[in-house]
């Protein structure tokens, strides 16, 4: 499934609000930690497109159905411009330049590939129930965390 994006700032919350959408029809409860971790992502690429090229991209998500315990969720956002992403170093006064290295410690796989004459920029999220059982196994009580829901702004 894809949602085309228009290089306009607004269309960041526009492509979060389709991508809780269809985390929903294909069964992923918005309060689960893929869901709130996929939305994020979602935020930082297209931001990253709408801001960096200035032109349209196209947003794309693969998600498997809830029946699948163990699965990969794939996000790819595709721009016309031949530009690599280039992750940057700020300092900690930088209202930016975070957004690759964000995607780069939340995603389990990311990269970027020459897409016609633009590029994709893609992560891939693997669903499973390991994060529970990790701290199931070291007795860290996970019932303080649970229902809580983040939004990125």
């Amino acid at each position: 499934m894809q949602l085309e994006i228009r290089p306009d700032p607004a269309e960041v919350g526009r492509a979060r609000r389709w991508a809780r959408s269809r985390l929903a029809g294909s069964g992923t409860g918005i309060d689960e930690s893929l869901a709130e971790t996929l939305i994020l992502l979602v935020s930082e690429l297209v931001t990253n497109a709408v801001v960096h090229t200035g032109r349209p991209a196209v947003l794309r998500l693969s998600l498997p159905g809830a029946e699948v315990e163990s699965a990969t969720v794939r996000l790819e956002v595709a721009d016309r411009s031949g530009r690599a992403p280039v992750p940057r170093c700020v300092d900690g006064d930088a209202t930016g330049g975070r957004g690759l290295a964000l995607v780069d410690g939340l995603a389990d796989r990311w990269g970027w590939s020459p897409e016609g004459a633009g590029k994709s920029i893609w992560c891939e999220l693997d669903r499973c129930e390991r994060p529970r059982q990790v701290m199931e196994t070291y007795g860290i009580e996970a019932s303080a965390y649970e229902g809580l829901a983040f939004e990125a702004v």
